[in-house]
């Protein structure tokens, strides 16, 4: 096995990455890069991003054999966001302990980079862990942090819950008037999150380039002359049965407490149901406990967790090793 790190894909090795993205999305009914990865990918990643490949070595000792493992890192907001991806027939030719050897190498030299770039919080998110990827994380320093739930509900809402109040005045999201105050309300609530937090007008334009953008299922409010809340939807139709996703959900802090919350759940989850789909999906928190409990009150089940395995990994100088400390929750 050869392991090689490329801070830009040739056309060859991104049509490697593009595929065995497929494949585990085909097996497994989910992609295996989150949204904000896989435009990194995609279009080349914000301002600090890196891949690890792993391949199999051909007949002649050269890794032009299959590729195997797959892991990207970037650099978000307060914390490295780090995926892995396996080869799902990876088990036909290796053994279970040799697979865990391959991904804690392709992890270690993820974190490697981590550190040659001036170390930092890391995160690495994965869905439906199990003891194996407990012991992944062990071994490369990394503890349980967060869990998010992926829930869901069949639509349309029945009863009282199929239409928002009367009250919040809802409108769609005009593309090239509403993005500086959307920002705006984006990153004073997600403030504190990696992923969400910290976008910029290039971020937000990114996804408004997307095909499954559709500004009619993006839904906003205002109140007081300002833009106060939104619920933005994105539509599944790679998935079976195709899913309306809450994408995100935010209401600015200067308007909380009015129930607005609820009443944008409700909203996009009719905007969803309005073009077809008959499943809403939204993620979630585990330790939100007032969200996981309105969710849970509209309908919605948990269909799977995903966990992130955190760690603080120190700046690489001349005396020291790359290992995470773990964060323990």
């Amino acid at each position: 096995m050869r392991i090689d790190v490329r801070h830009e894909l040739g056309d060859t090795e991104r049509q490697a990455v593009y595929g065995l993205v497929a494949e585990v999305q085909r097996r497994t009914g989910h992609r295996p890069l989150s949204d904000h990865l896989w435009l990194d990918l995609v279009h080349g990643g914000r301002s600090w991003h890196a891949a690890v490949l792993a391949h199999d070595l051909d007949d002649t000792g050269g890794a032009g054999g299959e590729l195997a493992a797959y892991c990207q890192l970037s650099d978000g907001t307060g914390s490295w966001a780090i995926e892995l991806v396996l080869d799902p027939d990876l088990h036909t030719r290796a053994s279970a302990d040799a697979i865990h050897d391959l991904a804690t190498g392709v992890l270690r030299t993820a974190l490697d980079l981590v550190a040659d770039a001036g170390g930092g919080h890391v995160h690495w998110w994965v869905v439906d862990p199990d003891e194996r990827t407990d012991a992944l994380a062990a071994a490369v320093g990394l503890a349980p942090g967060r869990t998010l739930l992926q829930m869901r509900v069949p639509l349309p809402l029945a009863g009282a819950d199929a239409a928002p109040p009367a009250d919040v005045a809802l409108r769609s999201f005009e593309v090239g008037r509403d993005e500086t105050a959307w920002l705006e309300v984006n990153n004073a609530a997600f403030a504190w999150h990696p992923e969400q937090g910290g976008w910029d007008l290039a971020t937000l334009q990114l996804r408004e380039r997307e095909t499954w953008f559709d500004p009619q299922g993006f839904l906003v409010h205002e109140r007081d002359g300002r833009l106060a809340a939104f619920c933005w939807t994105k539509l599944h139709h790679d998935t079976d049965p195709v899913l309306g996703e809450i994408y995100v959900i935010a209401v600015h802090p200067d308007f909380h407490g009015l129930g607005l919350g609820r009443a944008l759940t409700v909203a996009g989850l009719a905007s969803i149901a309005a073009r077809g789909v008959h499943t809403g999906m939204l993620y979630v928190d585990r330790d939100n406990t007032a969200a996981v409990g309105l969710y849970t009150a509209l309908g919605f089940r948990v269909h799977r967790s995903d966990r992130a395995y955190v760690g603080d990994v120190p700046a690489r100088t001349s005396t020291s090793a790359p290992d995470a400390t773990p964060e323990h929750r």
